[in-house]
């Protein structure tokens, strides 16, 4: 079945790249302006007529570039900021010593806020802090010393680089929460439609055919069985796991191109850095012998954490099963605390007698030693049994959320 991805262009910043074409283009202008009013006091002016036509055709035939993130590349924002400090350096072989000395422009003038900016919308305030120190290292070799419209045109240019990528990530992460939102609200309201419609069908459907089973009797009543079973299943998914978790991703050669993705159940990222919500691994056992309380909201593990939480719940599930007989019933309790995630396995079986578990695994029936307790202990989590002769069994799984962030780190770093 393909995969439905929708995409959501929310761009805060791309009236910012709009607004840096009109920029350069002008500061371009200005720049040629500067030269032609003083032209006349230039030792040397075919350096500046030379660069000023350099600057002037990479300024029109790089107006794409800056059009968008995904077009202004890291080569690209490269060879604009060296076309600035070029500028800067060649200053003095154009200019006077005394003009420079006397504050003049440099060839590029403020065109050279132009390519710190690029920086900045592009990569954020370090990038915009990189590229100003850059540039300021130029300004203070072409003038040969330290002065004080130097520092003061420099910080300048630091600064509001600076302020405009900080204020860029910060929309960035705006668009990421708020495209997650929206995720969120539209995976709730088409739960809500198909729950409606389900409740209306197959639910009635299976709910009568539970209770004409078993008023007839036979092997009507098995059929009544199962069908009661699959309602309940049925519940707990329209419930909790009929739309799969989805996750928020940014390309960052797109920019702000914020990308919600649906993924099935079953995948998740290949190095375990995407939570997982455990309930869709739970779900599947819920039937009529079984009864799972969850939250309403999603429980988010490390996958391997996850993984191995419910894989714990399944060989609890299976001991029931196998112990205290088919006809006994069994219920789940997710719990998603601050701390912890705690999961509760109880039965109404005959319980175990005192002993029997050091017994079996005395025998080598390690079910509850391997496959519930080793589990836990692999991802820094705990396994508490309790049984009375006659009252049942329940299994407290406990997984701290520091050892499942610890969890998913061993996994990436052994693979």
């Amino acid at each position: 079945m393909a995969k439905r991805e929708r995409v959501m262009r929310m761009s805060v910043e791309q009236p910012l790249w709009r607004a840096l074409v009109g920029y350069r283009v002008l500061t371009m202008l200005y720049a040629i302006g500067l030269f032609a009013a003083a032209h006349e006091k230039l030792d040397h002016p075919w350096v500046a007529i030379a660069y000023f036509v350099v600057l002037a055709a990479w300024t029109i035939g790089t107006l794409p570039r800056v059009a968008n993130a995904a077009s202004c590349t890291k080569r690209f924002l490269v060879i604009d900021l060296t076309v600035a400090i070029a500028g800067i350096l060649l200053t003095p072989l154009a200019y006077s010593h005394q003009r420079i000395l006397d504050g003049g422009p440099t060839l590029p003038s403020i065109w050279t806020a132009g390519a710190v900016l690029a920086y900045a919308i592009k990569g954020g305030w370090r990038w915009a802090a990189f590229a100003s120190l850059l540039v300021g290292v130029a300004n203070v070799v072409q003038r040969g010393a330290f002065s004080r419209d130097t520092v003061h045109n420099v910080l300048l240019v630091c600064i509001a680089s600076i302020a405009i990528g900080y204020v860029v990530e910060v929309a960035r992460a705006s668009e990421r929460t708020l495209a997650r939102a929206l995720e969120i609200e539209a995976a709730t309201r088409e739960r809500e439609r198909l729950a409606r419609d389900i409740h209306d069908s197959v639910l009635q459907v299976l709910a009568m055919v539970q209770r004409r089973g078993t008023a007839i009797g036979g092997e009507a009543a098995e059929l009544g069985r199962l069908a009661g079973e699959q309602e309940v299943a049925l519940r707990t998914l329209v419930a909790g796991g009929l739309v799969p978790a989805s996750h928020v991703s940014e390309d960052a050669s797109q920019g702000a191109l914020v990308r919600a993705v649906e993924e099935p159940d079953e995948e998740y990222d290949a190095d375990g850095s995407v939570p997982r919500d455990l309930r869709p691994l739970l779900a599947r056992h819920a039937g009529s012998k079984v009864t799972l309380s969850e939250p309403g909201a999603p429980v988010l593990l490390a996958p391997p954490a996850a993984r191995e939480l419910a894989a714990a719940v399944s060989a609890a599930l299976d001991n029931v099963r196998r112990h205290a007989g088919p006809e006994a019933h069994a219920w789940i309790l997710v719990e998603d605390e601050p701390g912890a995630v705690i999961v509760t396995v109880r039965d109404d079986g005959p319980g175990i007698p005192e002993g029997r578990l050091a017994e079996a695994e005395g025998e080598g029936r390690l079910g509850v030693a391997l496959s519930i307790r080793g589990r836990l202990r692999e991802i820094g989590g705990t396994a508490e049994l309790i049984s009375v002769p006659g009252q049942g069994t329940e299994v407290e799984l406990k997984v701290p959320r520091e050892a499942a962030r610890d969890t998913r780190g061993k996994a990436g770093r052994t693979r």
